[in-house]
This record gives C-alpha cells, sequence and structure tokens, in this order.
C-alpha cells in the first residue's frame, strides 16, 4: 500500500484547511464584509460539495478511473483560487469562491475511494492514514496563527494558494486503484438510498454537519470579539484537531468494539455539549479547552464511523458515487444550512442562541440516528 503517497495528499488537503476554516472568517472580515455576507461566502465554500462531488463520483464510476480526475480537479482548484487576489466586492468574491470551490469540493470523495481500494481488507486502518490530515491542520493552523500576528492576514490567501500547490503535486504521485472485482453488485444507487437506514444515515450526518455551521464560520470572530489573541485563537483550533489525530490512531479498535452506532450516537451527544460550552462559556477558557477537545468525538469520531458504514453501505461500483453522496448532504447540505443560518442568526439573535441552534440541530441527529441508523447491525 503506498501508505505515505496517499498520507501526503491529506496533509497538504487539511494543511490547506486549516488555513481557510479558522481564518477566512476574520480574514474578510477585516476586508469589510458583513457577517451575513461572510456567512453566505462560507455557505459557498461548502455549499458546492451538493454538486460537484457527485457530478465528478458518477465519471470516476463510469469510466473507472479516478486518479486523473483527481488530479484535474486539484489543478483547476489552484487556478480557481487565484481570483481571490482580485476580488475586491462580494459578487466577484462570490464568484471566485463557487469556481474555487466546485474543483476543490470535488476529488476528496474519490480519493476516500482509492484509500479504501488501496486498504482492501483493512477498512479500519483508513484513521492511520486520514491522521496525517489532522497533523497538516495542526501545523498550518498553528504556525499561521503567529505568522499572522506578525505579518498580517494578507499573507493568508498566499499561505492558502502554496498549499493548494502541494494537493495538486501529491496527487501526481498516488497510483489509481479500482474496486476488486469480487465487489460487483445488482444493487443500484437509487435502490441503496432507499432503504431506511441509509436515508437517516444520511440526514444524521446533514445535521451533525449543519450544527458546525457556526463554528467554522464565526469560532474566530466570536473569540476575537472577546480579546482573544491570534496566537491564542489558533492554538485552540490547534488543540481540537491534536486530539483529532489521537482518535484516528486509535479508531479502528473503538469501532471493532462499539461498532459505528455507538460511535455515532456517543458523538453527537458530546456535539450537544460542544455547542453549548462555547455559545455560553466563551470567556472561560479552561471550559473553550474542554470544548475543543470534544473536537475529537464531534468531527473526528464522527467522521470515522460514517465514512466507515458509508464503504459497507455502498459496494463495488457503486463506491464514487456513495462517498460523493456522503460529503454533499452531510458536508455540502449540511455545512452550507448550517452558514446561512448561522449568519442569519449572528447579527438578528446573537452569538450564544447561534450555538444553541447549533445544539439543537445536533439533537434532530442523535434522535434520527437512535431511531433509524443500524439498530440490528455492527459495521
Amino acid at each position: 500500500m503506498p501508505y505515505a503517497r496517499l498520507s501526503s495528499y491529506y496533509f497538504f488537503y487539511f494543511a490547506a484547511l486549516g488555513a481557510l476554516l479558522p481564518f477566512w472568517g476574520p480574514y474578510l472580515l477585516e476586508r469589510g464584509f458583513q457577517p451575513a455576507a461572510i456567512g453566505v461566502l462560507m455557505a459557498i465554500l461548502v455549499g458546492t460539495k451538493i454538486v460537484s462531488p457527485n457530478l465528478w463520483g458518477l465519471l470516476a464510476d463510469r469510466v473507472g478511473q479516478r486518479m486523473p480526475i483527481v488530479r484535474l480537479g486539484a489543478g483547476l482548484a489552484a487556478m480557481g483560487f487565484v481570483g481571490v487576489f482580485w476580488a475586491g466586492d462580494f459578487w466577484s468574491m462570490a464568484m471566485v469562491m463557487i469556481v474555487f470551490s466546485f474543483f476543490w469540493n470535488a476529488p476528496l470523495p474519490l480519493m476516500e475511494s482509492v484509500t479504501f481500494n488501496h486498504l482492501g481488507a483493512r477498512v479500519n486502518r483508513y484513521a492511520s492514514v486520514r491522521v496525517w490530515g489532522s497533523i497538516g491542520f495542526i501545523l498550518i493552523v498553528g504556525l499561521l496563527g503567529w505568522w499572522q500576528e506578525h505579518a498580517g492576514s494578507a499573507i493568508i490567501p498566499i499561505v492558502v494558494l502554496m498549499l493548494l500547490i502541494g494537493v495538486w503535486l501529491s496527487c501526481l504521485v498516488i497510483p489509481d486503484r479500482g474496486h476488486a472485482g469480487g465487489q460487483q453488485t445488482q444493487l443500484s444507487l437509487r435502490s441503496l438510498i432507499r432503504r431506511p437506514e441509509i436515508l437517516y444515515f444520511f440526514v444524521t450526518c446533514l445535521l451533525m454537519q449543519a450544527s458546525h455551521g457556526a463554528y467554522y464560520a464565526f469560532y474566530s470572530i466570536y473569540l476575537e470579539s472577546h480579546d482573544y489573541s491570534s496566537s491564542v485563537i489558533g492554538a485552540l483550533w490547534a488543540l481540537g484537531v491534536s486530539v483529532e489525530v489521537i482518535v484516528f490512531l486509535i479508531m479502528h479498535r473503538f469501532l471493532e468494539r462499539f461498532g459505528a452506532r455507538r460511535m455515532l450516537l456517543a458523538s453527537l451527544l458530546l456535539a450537544i455539549l460542544r455547542w453549548l460550552l462555547i455559545g455560553f462559556f466563551v470567556d472561560v477558557l479552561v471550559l473553550q479547552l474542554l470544548a475543543q477537545s470534544l473536537h475529537a468525538f464531534s468531527f473526528a469520531t464522527f467522521h470515522a464511523a460514517a465514512i466507515h458504514l458509508t464503504h459497507h453501505y455502498f459496494p463495488g461500483p457503486t463506491q464514487g458515487r456513495g462517498q460523493a453522496l456522503y460529503n454533499s448532504i452531510g458536508f455540502g447540505v449540511g455545512g452550507a444550512l448550517g452558514s446561512l443560518i448561522s449568519g442569519g442568526l449572528w447579527s438578528s439573535a446573537g452569538p450564544t442562541m447561534t450555538f444553541v441552534a447549533a445544539s439543537l440541530m445536533a439533537a434532530l441527529g442523535w434522535l434520527a440516528a437512535y431511531g433509524f441508523v443500524d439498530r440490528a447491525e455492527r459495521y
């Protein structure tokens, strides 16, 4: 298995995400964009996941090749992002974000399929490859928070562009790998997604990612408004992903012992607690440290369990589109919905109520998972 080459893709991809998520909102605020506009722009960043992964997943499943499409998407994403340096108003920035994120969001589900196909029967070891994405995120968040304090926010788009180029270069050395011939199935994608446990699994993913909308779009802005420095903000983000690393390293043991259903339910409960801690106790640093530690569950544990279920739900020729649906519905529809709702609530109801709304979304996700997702299965 090309462990190092697969890991390099995740390293650069999530390092670029680490330069975007904590710092893009404050960067836009400094450039004069209002909170509602920032919410829309952040929604665009994830909203193109609704369309692009499905189009590219369908193409990859039909032609039987994934890596050429991954390489194309990575290259076009880097080229599209260059427009950020000239976008001066909301509409031009929105257009750049649409073009960039359309190509940025498309290849990741295909890479997930390639990774699982390289793993073969060792699917529980996915987390040991994905952990390098968390490491890349941590390094960039920590370094960029310190660098921004000294050089200003103008460095943010420069660093993002450099990392996008790194993503493209990493794609060039990863060999393609299709699904095993023995995995052929007569089930159509449409018949699969009509199964109640799969339908409600996607509802659960949508609600969980929607609950993260306020966090991704406004957590750094919220901390800045309460006099946290850029270094401390970067350190808090890095803490969240540091505990994520630990989870990814040991997640295969939890999946084997408890199953994906229990992991989903525990993650959703702890997500409710996390958003309430952020909403009501932003001034208490020790509770923010606790809230960020819960990222190990609200993201890492949930994602590892969800992608494990997706791999089992969508066998053989449906792999690419199955992973694309998981990304599109969860991170795309859910992420965009969460960003739009939080953007509207932030100015009208205030930060605290915005995070209360996030906790309610996670609670609804828990109800959907408890009632329908794999009650009789242990994947």
